[in-house]
């Protein structure tokens, strides 16, 4: 999820096909796509990427893109001011719309893009003070043209959701949609469901 004028740029389609396009076209909706991420010698997590492209037109069908989430990213661009003060809308949607079983927010975290720009406006300094201050797990700089740190950031997302998931009681009933490492070979079979 970005903020209005955040990039053209989709991390969705960067991080899976690995290369980038330069004439991406603004989106009007929604992107899709699933990464297999090699989590260890043995074992694949199945991820679910949406990239709702933070369009404001569509604020009023976030609820239905946010139900089943198990972790977030917003992200905005490092050479827009307007983008990085639209995170903080975002980020309060996300809150009000999708939570944990227990009533906690979902782990977030916050991209900085285009951090490969020399005319950056918004500084780490700024950038650290609002992820604390608005319950973000971490932040990181990326720059999703030169492909530079989009891994490691969903690595970070995806060990921060094991965590909570873990930690969650098992009693409580939860989501139908879970995050857990499975063995390759499970993760090659066919079927339902993303992990």
């Amino acid at each position: 999820m970005r903020g209005r004028g955040a990039t053209r740029r989709s991390p969705c389609s960067t991080w899976t096909v690995l290369y980038f396009i330069l004439s991406l076209q603004s989106r009007c909706s929604v992107d899709f796509s699933v990464k297999l991420l090699q989590w260890s010698e043995k074992e694949k997590v199945r991820l679910q990427l949406w990239d709702i492209a933070g369009q404001e037109r569509f604020i009023s069908m976030t609820r239905i893109y946010y139900r089943g989430a198990l972790g977030c990213v917003v992200m905005f661009d490092v050479t827009s001011s307007s983008s990085f003060l639209n995170c903080c809308h975002w980020k309060r949607d996300l809150d009000n719309k999708a939570m944990l079983p227990n009533g906690d927010s979902i782990p977030c975290i916050l991209l900085a893009n285009k951090c490969d720009l020399s005319q950056r406006v918004v500084s780490a300094d700024s950038i650290d003070r609002f992820s604390k201050a608005n319950g973000f797990v971490t932040w990181m700089e990326i720059s999703v043209k030169e492909n530079k740190n989009i891994g490691e950031a969903m690595r970070r997302l995806v060990r921060e959701i094991l965590s909570v998931q873990s930690s969650l009681d098992p009693l409580q009933p939860g989501p139908p949609y879970c995050v857990s490492p499975q063995p390759d070979s499970e993760c090659n079979r066919g079927g339902a469901g993303c992990c």
